[in-house]
């Protein structure tokens, strides 16, 4: 049965942590072995949305293992796709999911997929529908590259946190809301606690308003994932009291779901907390004055972090971008190489 990557949700702990031993002994040998594992492999990565690491890695990824990767950016070099069954297609788009899924399926061995919500309606966006299609109708593996989750990023950040902590279990983890001048995806939020929970922290949700809290699909899985590991999942609005003792601060800025498609109205809430940046004077209150931090990039600077904090030997921003290139590699091995 083929076996589909599109959320962490479905992977046990056991499974994430042996994908991150491999990674880390592809990230050794590196330079060192010449990889084979996806020799005479192709990969579809389909993008509906822009990209700087998710496409260098991945592209970089795929060669580095011996296979080849063919980027297609449908409604620029390839056909614009309707997703939704049952359609008139009298619009836009040229040629439906079904068709698309099964013929990438019959050229490659894995379609990877990029496809942020459309931001207007929450209910629409959290069915995830675009790639939920493209794994109806393929007949390959399809891997999630960021919807409204982003668990490649997970799996990197969980290496990079490994590398640096040792143990993740019983650390405590910060995912904070920062500010931004525009409203964004909740899919690296989503994801951050996702793998905090599922790898031993306790978490807290640090953000500006009950509105900020997530889905409670994501909320309700952490807390699930955090007890079996006899933690907790805790919700704050008080900075000062989050950052308190934290070994981790994780930063991203993302919209409040009940104002998708109504973004002037929550303009207000969000110009009011611009003092959620990620500065020196909260990071002095993480444990010892010496939590990491981090982010998943692209990153505003001096919006969502300080240059200070950034720049300090604290910061985990271009250890954890590197490692999407490792954790991939394992998850691309896994899924299709021919060492499983």
């Amino acid at each position: 049965m083929t076996r589909h990557f599109l959320s962490t949700l479905d992977w046990s702990r056991a499974e994430i942590e042996a994908l991150l031993a491999d990674a880390s002994e592809l990230k050794a040998t590196r330079r060192a072995v010449r990889r084979n594992d996806l020799a005479g492999k192709s990969v579809a990565l389909v993008f509906f949305n822009p990209s700087l690491r998710t496409r260098s890695s991945f592209e970089i990824g795929v060669f580095e293992m011996g296979g080849h990767a063919v980027v297609l950016e449908p409604g620029k070099g390839a056909w614009p796709i309707e997703y939704r069954d049952g359609v008139v297609m009298d619009g836009e788009a040229e040629e439906h999911v079904e068709e698309v899924a099964r013929v990438l399926s019959r050229y490659c061995d894995l379609i990877a997929v990029r496809a942020f919500p459309k931001f207007q309606r929450w209910e629409d966006d959290r069915e995830d529908a675009v790639i939920q299609a493209f794994a109806k109708y393929a007949t390959v593996p399809v891997l999630n590259m960021e919807t409204i989750t982003h668990p490649c990023q997970e799996l990197a950040l969980a290496l990079t946190l490994r590398e640096r902590l040792g143990t993740t279990d019983g650390k405590k983890l910060v995912v904070t809301w920062t500010y931004h001048p525009r409203p964004l995806n909740t899919a690296v939020a989503n994801s951050a606690l996702i793998i905090a929970a599922k790898m031993g922290f306790d978490v807290t949700l640090l953000c500006p308003t009950p509105e900020y809290v997530l889905d409670a699909r994501y909320m309700d899985a952490a807390r699930t994932f955090a007890k079996e590991n006899g933690r907790s999942v805790t919700v704050s609005h008080d900075v000062d009291a989050a950052y308190r003792d934290a070994h981790v601060v994780y930063a991203k800025s993302w919209g409040a779901l009940p104002y998708f498609g109504r973004w002037d109205e929550e303009k207000p809430i969000r110009d009011a907390h611009k003092h959620f940046i990620v500065d020196e004077r909260k990071m002095a209150l993480t444990l010892e004055g010496n939590g990491l931090f981090s982010h998943c990039l692209p990153m505003r600077r001096n919006v969502k972090a300080t240059d200070a904090v950034v720049r300090s030997p604290s910061s985990l921003v271009i250890d954890e971008a590197e490692n999407r290139l490792h954790v991939q590699k394992a998850l691309l091995r896994r899924l299709i190489g021919d060492a499983k």
